[in-house]
């Protein structure tokens, strides 16, 4: 199972970020997270530092186009092999980015890709 950063938690239990960490806990993918303020979702604790996050393999998005130009060199030197943009995160510039650098872009939505099975 391909460990994931839900980049872009929020404690807000109504925000898809949040939600997402849920479902991804449900379906038993090791999920780790980071945000702008720290605090847990279930078993997971929402990192505010990126130095201290394990191995990624996918990184599922819930940061606005703006916010991410500060952390595009961060998320490119996790080594994850994929970047989920879920709705409302599409980044052309930031395709382009990550795809001269031998990264997968998926423009979706992680909760939907988690409900048909198709994560």
């Amino acid at each position: 199972m391909q460990r994931t950063l839900v980049f872009g938690a929020s404690l807000n239990p109504s925000r898809y970020s949040n939600m997402a960490i849920k479902r991804l806990q449900e379906k038993n993918v090791p999920t780790v997270a980071f945000g702008l303020r720290g605090g847990n979702v279930g078993t997971v604790q929402i990192n505010t530092n990126l130095n201290e996050l394990p191995k990624i393999d996918v990184v599922t998005l819930y940061m606005n186009p703006e916010r991410q130009k500060q952390y595009y060199d961060s998320i490119i030197a996790l080594g994850a092999k994929k970047v989920i943009f879920n709705p409302g995160t599409e980044n052309p510039d930031f395709y382009k980015l990550l795809k001269v650098n031998g990264i997968e872009v998926e423009i979706a939505c992680t909760l939907v890709l988690l409900a048909t099975n198709s994560y």
